[in-house]
């Protein structure tokens, strides 16, 4: 099976995200078909700051150590490490060489403004024709600035679509109606369920810094616990991404 075919609007794939070769190593060895990176954790291994495009020779260099590892692989590149669709277009050219089967593409910018539609469109397409799933990514929901449907309208181009911070049942059953994409959203503790999503036609869920930041919970809870201390609660996207330089 193929990545796209993955794909299943109400029965989704759920893509747990991997930041280094030990973790991508035992999410496969316990039967996921697929596994994503998360930009955040990738950041964090390396000390570096999160959605700034900082991390590109870091990113290729995680892509390829899984690779072999025999489940198929999508990447989280940011918004392509540039503003240039030939740079992007190289960049996933090499990642498909390594065999990579998708990547992610946001519109997100560190400065919490969206990149211009018309760009967007123009990064989606350069990054087409490799041969890899194009998730095209974008943040209106993240950033709480932009239209939604507008976003998921212009980027009908790419292979799927991905609304991270988009939460409601309702909401999410509309933009899905309205695409003929496979909608991907971001699983969120405390929000609709598996079976949830799946009825609102969901075709991907994915975890993005979900286990990093759930591994940094279960870690400082186990030396706590040494202490006779209780366990921490789980640190937000923020709180790590603040802790990074920048």
């Amino acid at each position: 099976m193929n990545f796209h075919d993955l794909h299943r609007p109400g029965d989704p794939l759920v893509l747990p995200n991997a930041w280094d070769y030990g973790s991508a190593a035992f999410l496969a060895a316990h039967g996921f078909p697929a596994i994503g990176t998360t930009s955040l954790g990738v950041a964090a291994v390396h000390g570096r700051p999160d959605a700034a495009g900082a991390t590109r020779a870091e990113t290729i260099e995680l892509a390829e150590a899984i690779s072999g590892l025999g489940v198929l692989v999508t990447v989280d590149v940011e918004g392509g490490f540039s503003d240039d669709p030939a740079e992007v277009s190289d960049l996933v050219a090499g990642l498909a060489a390594l065999g990579v089967a998708g990547v992610n593409l946001e519109d997100g910018r560190p400065d919490g403004t969206l990149r211009p539609i018309g760009l967007h469109q123009r990064i989606i397409e350069a990054a087409r024709g490799h041969g890899v799933f194009v998730n095209a990514r974008t943040d209106t929901c993240w950033l709480r600035t932009g239209d939604t449907r507008e976003r998921v309208r212009a980027y009908v181009h790419a292979d799927g679509i991905f609304v991270p911070g988009l939460s409601d049942p309702d909401e999410i059953a509309e933009v899905a109606a309205s695409t003929p994409l496979p909608l991907n959203v971001l699983y969120q503790p405390g929000g609709p369920s598996l079976a949830r999503l799946a009825e609102a036609g969901v075709a991907r869920v994915s975890t993005g810094s979900l286990l990093y930041r759930a591994s940094l919970r279960a870690a400082l809870a186990t030396v706590l616990a040494v202490r006779d201390e209780p366990a921490p609660r789980m640190p937000t996207y923020a709180e790590i991404a603040d802790s990074l330089p920048r």
